[in-house]
């Protein structure tokens, strides 16, 4: 519910349980997506074992999608060039890269694959092997359409009295925050803005000491946006 629940909660579990409580900043849910298209990624699935083997053969187009698109897979397979049982397997694969994701492990989002070209084997082939080969291309497409990471924006409003509206607004600022305007009700003044998550750590504590404890803030999912280069920069190294 809030930030002060927790702390209440945390204090229980240490004072009445006796237990020893690590606790940690809330984690952000980040997403990963790409910034440009990929023409043709081919992945390959051979191993050859004593018996039967293995063989699953795709080739894929990436495309970036619009924010909050999601996913979408094509089908442009023609004279069976992969058989058409094989054909979901090649999406459970890609599903499946996507989930573990290939910049830093967050899910994948907001784009197209299409698959377009393949081959496959009499007997080798089979749904693991085509599955395999979709994640494999997945993969290997992602790192050449400019990977990066998406952060969830909050929107935000935080009422204060008039003589804080000015210490207010530049906090937000400094926290990545965008001002989208300001209404004044009574002697207080209400601040739109959108900020993202990761900054909102702590605001509570941070509102209250600015404020004299006078400024009160309610906060809501709004969008996911792409995080400033140099902010992916640094979770990369971290």
């Amino acid at each position: 519910m809030g930030e002060l629940h927790l702390e209440i909660l945390v204090d229980r579990m240490k004072r009445e349980m006796g237990m020893d409580v690590s606790v940690g900043k809330p984690q952000v849910a980040y997403k990963e997506t790409i910034k440009k298209t990929v023409e043709e990624v081919e992945a390959k699935y051979i191993k050859q074992t004593g018996g039967h083997g293995q063989y699953g053969h795709c080739v894929i187009k990436l495309e970036p999608l619009g924010r909050g698109e999601g996913f979408k897979f094509v089908n442009k397979i023609k004279g069976g060039t992969i058989p058409s049982e094989f054909i979901p397997s090649v999406e459970k694969g890609v599903i499946e890269a996507m989930e573990k994701g290939v910049l830093l492990g967050y899910p994948m989002t907001d784009l197209q694959v299409t698959l377009f070209d393949g081959s496959y084997h009499d007997v080798d082939s089979s749904d693991i092997a085509f599955k395999i080969a979709g994640s494999m291309a997945l993969q290997d497409g992602a790192k050449k359409a400019g990977l990066t990471i998406l952060e969830p924006i909050m929107k935000l409003e935080v009422t204060v009295p008039e003589d804080f509206m000015g210490v207010a607004i530049g906090d937000i600022s400094a926290k990545r925050g965008k001002i989208l305007g300001t209404e004044k009700r009574a002697r207080a003044v209400v601040i739109k803005s959108t900020v993202p998550l990761a900054e909102m750590s702590g605001y509570a504590t941070v509102l209250r000491s600015l404020t004299e404890g006078r400024g009160i803030f309610y906060m809501e999912p709004s969008h996911y946006e792409e995080v400033p280069q140099n902010i992916v920069n640094s979770m990369i190294q971290k």
